[in-house]
């Protein structure tokens, strides 16, 4: 196996359905996982989104192309996994909230919806693959599970919007927890219980102390787990050690996979292609495999137009002998210096307007982190991920100094034309 691949794992389309209300159910009414209390608006989740198929399918499409344009800014060669869709669904939270400039350019670098309808359509994806985790058996472990959690937590006595918590109650089945963040210690720990307890304790300590402070008011947050077995398992008897190349021209020894199987499968321009569907026909795993030498330049070309390729040219039935290795690995991601070289620059500062959220002070998004981790062997997948965004009370913007104690040029313009009316400079005003 002298050749690179990597491994794109997008939880775009593949949504859950956990809710604040099941967790309510399984925990005690008005009481969390973690031991948090919860409070609710006094409405329940829309079942039956007034959505359209177009939006649906303009929202999903906005998330992929987002997905694809952060996998290209992160640097590096080394292993990368995270889900994008984790990234976009706690940014939600977040846009249903925003205002003037931070809500256009939220929409502009994220790729979403006008404000009306985004809510409403993150909500229909979900609605639209509910029990998908129950397909292909009828047994208490279903061979496919995905499940996808919202939570806002909240500081104790600080007052929010009321059409704000009805957003996330009605949209996004989340409830607000009333926590104090003058204790970070207490409160990071509540919320990485709430993160463990959703991806079966696959992320931990997504939230640490110095991520939240007694500045505060609010965090955002999102966690998706996902486990399914292959369709077609690999034999693990016929697991064997092989070489891997390295992107350096080295090598290393790893464990890797086999199996001869009818397959989708395509070969074009510099790389082959297969599908590794899972249990229940509800998901697979799509494996491109870039030509020796060529991985950087079919690596550039990783977007929805590729996926769109490979599946012009699939065959859904080609006999398959397929190596591969096991993989087992971890990515964090800062995502706030990720989002400004996009071009997402308002919402982390003093200028930030997140007033749909609350009045009574100004909010902004101080911190953005995601994790998630993989692990790949032959009896199929599990994954999970998780996002949370936190708002501390905004300053003043950055006072910008400047005294004109010396030279100076000056230009009087008439605004609607642009015409310049005078120009002058100023080298002596005695």
């Amino acid at each position: 196996m002298g050749r690179i691949f990597r491994v794109c794992l997008l939880a775009l389309l593949l949504t859950a359905c956990g809710s604040e209300e099941e967790n309510a159910e399984k925990h005690g009414a008005g009481e969390s996982g973690s031991g948090v209390r919860l409070v609710k608006a006094e409405t329940a989740r829309v079942q039956s989104p007034d959505v359209t198929d177009g939006q649906v399918a303009d929202l999903v499409r906005g998330n992929n192309d987002f997905a694809f344009e952060m996998y290209h800014e992160q640097a590096g060669t080394g292993n990368v996994i995270f889900s994008p869709y984790s990234i976009s669904l706690a940014f939600s939270l977040a846009y249903a909230g925003a205002g003037g400039e931070t809500e256009a350019q939220m929409a502009e670098t994220l790729k979403f919806l006008p404000q009306e309808t985004q809510n409403p359509t993150f909500n229909a994806i979900e609605s639209r693959i509910s029990g998908l985790g129950e397909k292909g058996s009828e047994s208490s472990k279903p061979p496919f599970r995905l499940n996808v959690a919202n939570s806002a937590w909240g500081q104790e006595g600080f007052r929010f919007e009321q059409a704000y918590l009805e957003t996330l109650a009605e949209q996004y089945g989340a409830g607000m927890r009333p926590v104090d963040f003058g204790r970070p210690d207490e409160a990071s720990e509540a919320i990485n219980a709430w993160v463990e307890d959703e991806t079966e304790d696959r992320i931990k300590d997504l939230v640490t102390p110095e991520s939240v402070s007694s500045s505060t008011r609010l965090v955002l947050a999102n966690a998706v787990y996902f486990k399914a077995a292959w369709a077609s398992a690999f034999v693990q008897e016929k697991t064997q050690d092989g070489t891997f190349a390295l992107p350096d021209g080295g090598e290393v020894t790893v464990p890797l996979m086999r199996q001869t199987s009818y397959l989708p499968y395509a070969e074009g321009e510099g790389y082959q292609a297969v599908r590794l569907p899972y249990k229940g026909d509800a998901a697979d795993m799509l494996v491109v495999l870039p030509e020796e030498g060529r991985f950087e330049e079919i690596e550039d070309r990783l977007d929805a137009g590729l996926l769109d390729e490979v599946d012009a040219k699939i065959d859904p039935d080609a006999w398959v002998r397929l190596t591969m290795p096991r993989f087992d690995f971890e990515t964090r991601l800062d995502l706030v210096p990720l989002l400004r070289s996009m071009g997402m620059t308002i919402p982390f500062g003093g200028a930030a307007d997140f007033g749909g959220i609350t009045r009574e002070a100004p909010l902004s998004i101080g911190a953005a982190r995601h994790k998630a981790n993989i692990t790949v062997d032959e009896k199929g997948t599990e994954a999970a991920a998780a996002t949370f965004l936190s708002f501390p009370v905004s300053g003043p913007p950055p006072l910008q100094e400047m005294t004109a104690n010396r030279p100076f040029l000056f230009v009087i313009t008439e605004r609607e034309t642009g015409t310049v009316l005078f120009v002058g400079r100023v080298t002596d005003p005695s």
